[in-house]
């Protein structure tokens, strides 16, 4: 019968070279970052006629808001307690331990500053970076399931996952591919939706679509999984769903006041 699963026993170090490791979930981080840019500069910044020089400063505010913001992120949803106790551990972030939620407030802090300096509008710059950040999901979970962490309950399916690595004999739902694919999915929504009407579409409108569709995502896939921490054992909804809520709730007002907005011409 447990033929039928995927027996998954992959080492999350890439290559070792000497005493260094590359890992699998850092390649994947970076290259959310690679092409990221490259999906804005060739698609977005040279279809609007805008300078690289732009696109250089936007990208390091969203990569510092994103480091920053995904650290702390997990540091006080997630496990407080533990890093207060021993401040240095934060800058650990070889150890592991990384929010998504904290990297989207920090996401939003960022741009806003990027905003405040660069003429360019917060909800411009949200509508086009939200893109690519769809992209960075898919590739941030598949590091997850290379770690093989952040998956789910036992499940019966054909394509569960038995994650040897971590001691486990029962297959598990892959909750980092649902994931993964729900975000690539809707990546390819956002940059259609984007080449097609960029000239019309009113500003606001990709980034309240992004926030309902991926959080919404993300809340419904966290029923499938293993809690994260020991906290979230008698929670009803776990932490990464009361998060997610404020996010949607968001959304939805987003694309109402977007709607009110006269027309672009």
């Amino acid at each position: 019968m447990s033929l039928l699963f995927v027996h998954w026993d992959v080492s999350p170090v890439l290559v070792h070279l000497g005493s260094l490791q590359i890992r699998w979930y850092g390649l994947f981080f970076a290259l959310t970052f690679v092409f990221g840019y490259l999906v804005l500069e060739k698609i977005v910044f040279k279809r609007e006629g805008l300078p690289v020089a732009l696109l250089d400063k936007l990208a390091t505010y969203v990569i510092l808001g994103t480091i920053i913001g995904a650290r702390l992120g997990h540091v006080f949803f997630y496990e407080p307690a533990s890093y207060l106790s021993d401040p240095v551990s934060i800058f650990k972030i070889w150890e592991g331990g990384l929010a998504s939620h904290g990297a989207a407030i920090g996401i939003l802090l960022a741009l806003w500053l990027f905003a405040r300096k660069s003429g360019k509008t917060y909800l411009w710059a949200l509508d086009r970076v939200v893109i690519v950040v769809a992209l960075g999901g898919f590739f941030v979970r598949m590091g997850n399931l290379m770690n093989s962490e952040i998956y789910g309950h036992i499940t019966n399916l054909p394509w569960g996952f038995i994650f040897e690595r971590n001691g486990e004999t029962m297959p598990r739902h892959p909750t980092q591919i649902y994931e993964a694919l729900s975000y690539l999915i809707l990546f390819f929504a956002l940059i259609a939706l984007y080449i097609r009407k960029f000239n019309t579409l009113k500003d606001g409108k990709i980034f309240g679509i992004f926030l309902i569709v991926l959080f919404g995502v993300r809340f419904l896939i966290e029923f499938l999984k293993q809690p994260q921490v020991a906290f979230e054992q008698n929670m009803t909804l776990n932490m990464g769903q009361w998060l997610s809520i404020p996010f949607i709730i968001a959304g939805i007002a987003l694309l109402w006041w977007v709607k009110k907005q006269p027309a672009k011409k």
